[in-house]
């Protein structure tokens, strides 16, 4: 397990002040904690939440006794991308917890060797399990995928033992999408019509002569 330690935090802090010193301002709460805010090294942060994302369990220090949390959230700089603000979600051992888990796709779909073309749709399941049980990621196999209009809906992903899938079951994750070949339209160009515009020009001649 992924632990960090935290430093308690007066909360009229200025945010500013504690980023410019190296280390980023967070709040920790949950159904049965009182909101407390913390900060922590950011580097420490940013290295520990590349590792666990928001479904892996993390352990606090710092607080007196060992918490475990999940990263509920995570204010980046719309910029730099730079964390500026995190919140610690405290689990209670045993309870149940809704989180989205990062798809990872593996394998290959025969009918794109087909020439069909593969269309990711989701990038994320939602599911419910004890804070313990939650995979950091889930595989889903585009191995199945075998001819054109094939799909993989969320029901069809396999989920590890005492997870619950959330996301709704019929949702499209991945589909075998026909490829649409774009015609090339040309527009015809007519050649001009020499025939008539002789004899356009010789009855313009003849009504200035009959003037």
């Amino acid at each position: 397990m992924i632990t960090l330690t935290v430093e308690k935090r007066d909360a009229t802090m200025r945010a500013k002040k504690i980023r410019e010193e190296g280390n980023l301002p967070a709040v920790v709460y949950g159904p049965k904690q009182e909101t407390i805010s913390v900060m922590l090294p950011r580097k420490e942060f940013e290295i520990a939440f590349k590792e666990s994302g928001e479904s892996s369990v993390i352990e606090l220090s710092g607080l007196g006794s060992p918490m475990s949390v999940l990263v509920y959230d995570v204010d980046l700089d719309p910029v730099t991308s730079i964390p500026r603000h995190a919140d610690f979600y405290a689990i209670e051992k045993g309870a149940k917890v809704e989180v989205a888990i990062p798809i990872v796709f593996i394998g290959e779909a025969p009918a794109v060797k087909s020439g069909a073309n593969l269309v990711k749709v989701l990038r994320e399941i939602e599911v419910e399990a004890e804070a313990t049980n939650l995979p950091h990621t889930i595989e889903v196999d585009l191995s199945v995928l075998e001819n054109v209009d094939d799909q993989i809906h969320a029901k069809d992903v396999v989920l590890p033992e005492g997870v619950v899938l959330i996301t709704e079951p019929n949702e499209m994750v991945a589909l075998a999408q026909e490829t649409i070949e774009e015609e090339e339209t040309e527009e015809a160009t007519e050649s001009p019509d020499i025939d008539s515009i002789e004899v356009e020009k010789k009855g313009k001649q003849e009504e200035e002569s009959s003037e």
